[in-house]
């Protein structure tokens, strides 16, 4: 669809021109216009950003997770100026410095360096520490020449996997994933490499990473589990999303992974959430029974309904 769609409507429908759209259909037009963008259409980046000023940080920090998945540096700006806004939705802002890194331009480390050091939430400060390593990475040699086992997602993740030559045991891995003493990249690595083992036993492991301390780190347990939409992860997931005193980013994750996990036992789960106290995991819910719905279609893409 995102090469035959009029980009006009899709900006329409992003940017909510009508006022009436509902959240999901425009969820759908930003992965129709992150096609475009990644493809350096320019234009589609320009839209996306536009729509940083809507007031619901979910879709802002959908907005700054696709234009990083894009890797266009045209995307730089916008998400530079998200991450320095220091009123916006730390969600959001912690999206835009990991979109940051996902691009991966050099530039942009003296801007992650600033808020590693200066700001005062350590989601932020931790996600500047990930996009750094990541972008000094992705520059080094060891790119070039660790073995990584090929994945069978496409998606630009805040660590690379690591490598065959370090270890493909399960039991170390998860002993690097919950180890505070390592950086928060090489835990990351362990877990990337985890998600791609993809067993029973790399499940469990992962499951171990929801006791850790930092909320983004457990935030990005429940994304590897959206990814990997194995149904051995559903009780941990909603463990998770019913649990209110955790955070609103991890419950958010929690609640989209199980639209895409999308077994009969999770639609009551999500439709329980829809009247969340917290605007996030409402609204989260909303999009992961729209993903739920997709999941469980013949529809080819994720992408807005022809009727729209």
């Amino acid at each position: 669809m995102a090469e035959t769609e009029d980009i006009t409507q899709l900006r329409s429908i992003l940017v909510n021109e009508s006022g009436d759209v509902p959240l999901a259909h425009r969820f759908r037009a930003l992965f129709s216009l992150k096609s475009l963008g990644r493809d350096g259409n320019n234009q589609a980046i320009d839209i996306i950003s536009e729509a940083f000023t809507d007031d619901s940080a979910l879709l802002k920090h959908e907005l700054a997770y696709v234009l990083g998945q894009t890797k266009n540096d045209h995307a730089i700006a916008s998400l530079t100026q998200v991450l320095s806004n220091e009123s916006e939705d730390a969600m959001v802002r912690h999206e835009a410095a990991e979109a940051l890194g996902a691009i991966g331009n050099e530039k942009s480390l003296p801007i992650l360096q600033k808020y590693l050091t200066e700001d005062d939430l350590e989601v932020i400060r931790q996600t500047c520490e990930l996009a750094i390593a990541r972008i000094k990475w992705s520059h080094s040699s060891a790119a070039q020449t660790e073995n990584l086992q090929s994945s069978q997602f496409s998606s630009i993740d805040p660590a690379p996997p690591l490598p065959f030559e370090s270890t493909d045991s399960v039991k170390d891995l998860q002993q690097i994933l919950v180890d505070q003493s390592l950086s928060l990249f090489e835990r990351y690595r362990a877990m990337f490499r985890l998600r791609d083992l993809h067993t029973a036993d790399a499940i469990d492991a992962l499951i171990t990473g929801f006791a850790d301390p930092s909320a983004l780190f457990r935030h990005e347990i429940a994304y590897v589990f959206g990814q990997l939409s194995d149904p051995r992860s559903v009780q941990a997931l909603v463990t998770v999303l019913k649990n209110e005193q955790e955070q609103g980013m991890v419950r958010h994750e929690a609640a989209e992974a199980l639209g895409s996990i999308a077994t009969d036992d999770v639609l009551p789960v999500l439709q329980d959430f829809l009247k969340d106290k917290e605007r996030v995991v409402r609204e989260s819910a909303i999009v992961a029974l729209d993903m739920y719905d997709y999941e469980r279609s013949e529809q080819i893409e994720y992408a807005v309904p022809a009727a729209v």
